[in-house]
């Protein structure tokens, strides 16, 4: 019968409490993400693009964004629809002013529009997280021909 050593090291040999060192398995990527260090992907950018209108004029200014079309789509796509929105609500004041008592509608349709645009964007921020492209009804398609403009 064999027997274990005491002291399987040699004389010399440094004692290591340290797990060896397992490679990670190579994590996928989708196609959309291009990010180098310290950039924001594709879809991170779409995202913040709907928090305020300030991220959407940054990502179309900024080089590494401006170029990517998916990060530029859902730019133009949250500047023109706070444009339509402001438009719509400027609309409802001057008509609240013309006609009488029309601004009883105004006071009951212009939180509406904004909360309906609110909402528009919260479903076209998770749908840019999600790496989609989400079109609203006009918006989106003038978006998509000015994103294709730029290239």
């Amino acid at each position: 019968m064999d027997q274990i050593p005491s002291n399987p090291l040699e004389p010399g040999e440094a004692v290591s409490s340290a797990p060896p060192v397992m490679p990670l398995p190579a994590s996928p990527t989708p196609a959309f993400s291009e990010a180098r260090r310290g950039e924001l992907t594709d879809n991170i950018a779409g995202m913040l693009a709907y928090v305020t209108i300030i991220p959407a004029i940054v990502f179309l200014v900024m080089e590494p964004y401006k170029e990517r079309r998916f990060v530029r789509f859902h730019s133009l796509q949250c500047l023109l629809l706070a444009g339509a929105s402001c438009a719509v609500s400027v609309g409802l004041m001057i008509l609240g002013m013309i006609i009488p008592f029309a601004g009883v509608l105004v006071l009951l349709v212009g939180p509406l529009l904004w909360l309906l645009a609110f909402m528009a964007a919260c479903v076209c921020l998770l749908k840019a997280y999600q790496g989609e492209i989400w079109k609203l009804p006009v918006i989106g398609d003038i978006a998509e021909e000015r994103a294709r403009a730029i290239e």
